[in-house]
């Protein structure tokens, strides 16, 4: 291979995660582009290198490229709080956004001093003139305390939206609470009327909302953030027609159901990096959304000692659209390395610091304060045909855009206008376009449409699309005077949109069907005579046991497990009603190497909530962890699946859990490992709590070759 061929895929390479060159850990990035072209990220307050033992108050990061970050200082000081916050409090899970000409920055205040209590959450708020300040305090919660019983509900997790009519949202909460949404005034600072509820408490954190394709998406961080080398927070979606929902998973099952929804995004896969979640979404300059995330490294899971801050680097992976539903690389997961990048140089890339010596037709502009101003039109002097995507950041009071060709895409007082030959439409535009914003113009085939935003966030002010044709000079074009800045046009990128291939059954290698006692091929761990097979099924109280810690007083029944790839189903009926407490009743499959080294995959009573855990019980450094990962919503019956996976690289064994509702359709979650010499044998368990009483019926168990 020729030299520079293997320099460019080098340089092409990006290794995760990209966080490493200024910090150890980075949690909860949000992400944004300046005006001044570069992209920042925001982290939750933690010190950034092991060792070092000093929070960052809301540290940021600073990249020109998404891969390559330096350390562009902290938020604020340590002694620099807003004046309602208790001393001591911290800083958790910063949102960033552009609004009305200003930078700003929402984020969970631990304590509030309006109350008596410790974790007395509140949403704060501080606005900047630049990304990385000076940033300046609101003087109220722009979501306070709210309190329940003697503790608050989780008011954390900021995250801003602004729909198409130019109302402003902010969706906030966790899971003591649920996820919550309520309208914000015109300069985004203060809560206004009735907050609602959109997903049900116990489930969801870290939410994130995006408009694609006509709906909204509501996105939330599932299970534990931060159990260490058993945390197994992944993302999941909803989506709805309005941006105070319904939310409703690709099934159709709410987001706010007692056996609560939700669809897939983003699931840890077997590699170094589990806990994948709490994330930001953005698109490069071709028009690929990416998401940053944080993730933990399953060797190295604490900042420093163990059991102490859990280290959650920065990641940085493609985000697709795969049946009008948002999926981290096709819904492969997280990378270690990546050979694609996104694209943050176009053919036409000016940031105007610099002359106008790459545009013609120049009389009129001028380049001041790394911007260009002028009227009439400028037109680069490169060019592009084909698929294409075009944008520009501009600030006009009259009449401003982009011309591709004969096509122009204009805002104005009256909203974004494109026009295509014949082919003109107008949509509204509400405030226009007298502080900065972007206009975004996609070229595909035929298709073209035109986008404004105010941060590029996918949260589009206006969108219109048209047919028609648009190949020719790419020029910037004024009516009467505008600013422009970071012009550029790319290819427009290739779109996935088959997902990645998820676990299927070869032929039948071995099966009980329950029509008779239990049979020899069973052993049981502590032998429960109550379970019994009777009526087709294998019929088992649910005991009043656990196996999570160190206790381990609940039965377990096992089979010993193929060689090879395999996947092992049950289909398992469980009445454990709706909305009530039922703390922890569970019942499904296992992967049992002991009592202190497991991965169980039941569906489990949380509080009020219905849910499909998928847990892991480990030992490390001496202590037991336990943590879950959530896969798909349960019914009263319930069909479970294990795909076992031996990693040909390494030995070890790969555990992907699946459910499904109708024993059809599936949905997918993620994996546990065990080490490669593990015995891993699998089985059946039914415990958590034996009042009130209920039976967990489960009518086969079946182990096929995978395929």
């Amino acid at each position: 291979m020729h030299l520079a061929v293997i320099a460019t895929l080098i340089l092409s390479l990006f290794t995760n995660p990209v966080s490493n060159s200024f910090s150890d850990t980075f949690a909860d990035p949000a992400v944004i582009r300046g005006q001044d072209g570069y992209w920042y990220s925001y982290g939750t307050s933690d010190p950034l290198r092991e060792g070092e033992k000093v929070l960052h108050r809301l540290p940021i990061a600073r990249s020109s490229d998404l891969v390559n970050w330096t350390y562009a200082g902290d938020a604020f000081g340590p002694g620099n709080l807003p004046s309602y916050a208790a001393p001591g409090s911290l800083f958790w899970a910063p949102d960033i956004r552009y609004l009305d000409g200003r930078y700003v920055m929402y984020f969970t205040v631990t304590d509030t001093a309006s109350t008596p209590a410790n974790w007395d959450y509140s949403i704060g708020a501080a606005t900047a003139p630049t990304p990385t300040g000076p940033w300046t305090h609101i003087d109220a919660p722009v979501v306070a305390p709210r309190p329940s019983g003697n503790a608050h509900w989780n008011t954390i997790d900021p995250a801003q939206f602004t729909d198409v009519d130019g109302r402003k949202y902010l969706y906030f909460g966790g899971f003591f609470g649920g996820l919550w949404v309520t309208e914000l005034s015109a300069d985004g600072l203060h809560a206004t009327g009735q907050p609602q509820q959109v997903a049900i408490d116990n489930k969801f954190e870290g939410a994130y909302v995006v408009r694609h394709d006509g709906h909204y998406y509501l996105l939330g961080s599932s299970a534990n953030c931060c159990a260490g080398p058993t945390t197994g927070y992944s993302v999941l979606a909803g989506r709805s027609t309005s941006p105070r929902g319904p939310f409703t998973d690709r099934e159709g099952v709410p987001l706010l159901a007692s056996r609560a929804g939700g669809t897939p995004v983003l699931d840890q896969n077997g590699n170094r990096f589990i806990g994948t979640g709490h994330h930001a979404q953005l698109t490069d300059l071709s028009g690929q959304d990416w998401m940053l995330y944080h993730a933990i490294d399953r060797s190295d899971p604490f900042l420093d000692e163990p059991y102490g801050i859990n280290e959650r680097p920065m990641l940085l992976d493609r985000l697709d659209w795969i049946d009008g539903w948002p999926a981290v690389r096709a819904g492969a997961g997280p990378s270690e390395r990546s050979r694609e990048t996104p694209v943050t140089r176009g053919v036409v890339d000016d940031r105007f610091a610099g002359d106008l010596s790459g545009w013609r037709n120049t009389a009129g502009w001028t380049v001041q304060d790394g911007y260009v101003r002028g009227q009439g039109t400028l037109v680069s002097r490169k060019s592009l045909g084909g698929d294409v995507r075009v944008e520009t950041d501009l600030k006009t009071d009259k009449s401003a855009g982009i011309r591709i060709g004969g096509t122009t895409a204009v805002v104005s007082r009256d909203g974004l206008t494109l026009a295509s030959g014949g082919a003109s439409r107008t949509v509204a535009l509400p405030g226009g376009a007298a502080t900065w914003h972007n206009l975004a113009v996609t070229v595909k085939g035929r298709t073209i449409t035109a986008e404004v935003t105010e941060d590029r966030l996918r949260d589009p002010r206006a969108s219109v699309t048209v047919t028609g044709s648009a190949n020719g000079p790419i020029g910037l074009v004024a009516d009467g005077g505008a600013d422009f800045d970071n012009v550029s046009a790319a290819p427009l990128f290739k779109a996935v949109t088959k997902a990645v291939p998820t676990p299927r059954t070869g032929r039948l290698l071995d099966a009980d069907e329950f029509d008779g006692p239990i049979g020899s091929g069973w052993t049981w761990v502590r032998q429960d005579a109550a379970a019994r097979s009777e009526e087709g099924v294998l019929r088992w109280p649910v005991q009043g046991a656990d196996l999570v810690g160190a206790g381990n007083k609940a039965s377990v029944l096992l089979r010993e497990a193929p060689k090879g790839d395999y996947v092992v189903e049950t289909k398992v009926t469980l009445d454990l009603g709706e909305d009530a407490v039922r703390n922890y009743q569970q019942a499904g499959l296992v992967a049992y190497a002991s009592d202190d080294d497991f991965a169980r995959l039941s569906q489990v009573a949380i509080w009020n909530t219905r849910q499909v855990e998928y847990g892991r019980e480990l030992t490390f450094a001496d202590r037991l962890s336990y943590g879950g990962n959530i896969v798909g919503p349960p019914a009263k019956t319930t069909w479970l699946r294990l795909a076992h996976h031996v990693d040909p690289a390494n030995g070890e064994h790969e555990f992907r859990a699946g459910s499904s509702r109708d024993g059809k359709t599936w949905t997918w979650g993620g994996v546990w490992t065990f080490p490669k010499d593990t015995a891993v044998r699998i089985g059946l368990v039914a415990h958590g709590g034996a009042q009130p009483a209920v039976n967990a019926d489960f009518d086969y168990v079946r182990v096929y070759r995978g395929a």
